[in-house]
């Protein structure tokens, strides 16, 4: 799911080892957003150097992603990738290209997928989905760990108690971006992921005194007012998925924020003294699972898994297992589209990413919409890519 980390924006879109890849909160990272985390920085804010709400967030928020990239934190990323060479890639022409592609494929079908599963299955289990993708994240990334094709941290109890804080905010983030999904249609999810872009950059302002350029507010206030144009106008408008879709952009904001405050600290854990992107999908996914089985357990998800029919069908696993691969395949994707091109480009493909993921969620769910709906998603989807040339900007001239 959901990794969609410090200073980096993460869409619903992003769960499940997903990382919101700051990731300015869509992916996501974005499960695990899980991710799991980082689907954005253009539209996530600010989730850590280790990559998009978009890799720490995964599920949309695994997908939720790019937009959520702190700049200054994905050169970093960058740069210190490219040192530790843990993903032998072949060498293989035109990798930025096949690599932009392939983050852009995974993280707009991570949140189509979980879309479809939600809405076109009607299946009413979101923790239970949540779990399922996390596990299958764990098992590939400790496949790949233990078979030594990636490197990861030992999980050890000193790193555990440090990283539980981020990992309890993150399990809320996924399962309350797995519940707007089920109600709201894909298109308008990306516009109102863009307030936790705001939350985030005024929680930076606030609790650590990161100063913001005047065209990063402007873009931040289009992104409120498309928000609420675009839910004044919308026309499948449900109070329950609005209301757990601002619960998930004070929790992503929440996540970021808290991320950049314990990295070091995490950092200082490990026994290498370092955290990669791919040990944080790890952790992250591993402690969610426990606290995965209790929330099953406590929203009485159980009984419902027990009676439907859904479970006795081979194709819907097919369906949750690739959705659990494509969110751990957006923390791949965007580790490695990341080392082939520049943090501008980057962003500039996360941001405009969304127009034709908001395009394929209104034809494919067959949305119904009005002119002035659409006007403000467009509306809002262009703030979002102003919004990643402002810090883009931003992080140029600091």
């Amino acid at each position: 799911m959901r990794i969609q980390q410090p200073g980096i924006h993460v869409d619903p879109g992003t769960p499940t080892g997903r990382k919101s890849p700051e990731i300015t909160t869509t992916s996501p990272l974005v499960n695990g957003g899980k991710g799991k985390l980082w689907d954005e920085i253009g539209g996530q804010s600010a989730l850590a150097s280790p990559m998009r709400r978009e890799i720490g967030n995964r599920p949309l928020m695994r997908s939720f992603s790019v937009d959520e990239v702190d700049l200054e934190d994905v050169e970093a990323s960058k740069d210190r990738d490219r040192r530790s060479h843990f993903l032998r890639l072949p060498n293989i022409q035109n990798q930025s290209l096949i690599s932009g592609l392939a983050y852009c494929i995974a993280s707009c079908s991570m949140i189509l997928v979980n879309k479809f599963v939600l809405s076109g299955y009607g299946f009413n289990a979101g923790i239970f989905l949540m779990l399922y993708q996390n596990i299958v994240s764990v098992t590939i990334v400790s496949t790949l760990s233990l078979s030594g094709v990636i490197p990861t941290e030992p999980l050890t109890w000193k790193l555990i108690k440090v990283w539980l804080p981020v990992n309890i905010i993150f399990v809320g983030m996924l399962i309350t971006s797995m519940f707007s999904l089920k109600y709201i249609n894909v298109a308008m999810l990306t516009i109102l992921k863009n307030v936790a872009n705001v939350l985030t950059a005024s929680g930076e302002t606030y609790f650590f005194k990161k100063q913001h350029d005047r065209q990063v507010w402007i873009s931040l206030m289009l992104m409120i007012i498309s928000a609420i144009a675009g839910g004044v106008t919308d026309l499948s408008f449900h109070a329950v998925g609005y209301t757990w879709q601002i619960l998930n952009c004070f929790l992503t904001a929440s996540y970021s924020l808290t991320l950049r405050h314990v990295m070091d600290s995490a950092k200082e854990a490990t026994r290498s003294g370092n955290l990669n992107e791919l040990s944080m999908v790890l952790l992250n996914n591993v402690l969610s699972l426990p606290l995965g089985v209790i929330l099953v357990l406590g929203f009485n998800e159980v009984e419902y898994l027990l009676e439907t029919p859904l479970l006795r069908m081979p194709t819907f696993w097919i369906v949750i297992t690739a959705s659990g691969v494509l969110g751990l395949a957006i923390s791949f994707t965007s580790m490695w589209f990341l080392r082939q091109t520049s943090a501008t480009t980057y962003s500039l493909v996360g941001s405009l990413n969304k127009i034709p993921l908001s395009i394929a969620g209104i034809l494919l769910f067959k949305v119904r919409t009005s002119m002035e709906n659409s006007i403000s998603i467009l509306f809002g989807l262009l703030a979002g890519v102003f919004f990643a040339r402002a810090k883009l900007r931003e992080s140029s001239q600091s």
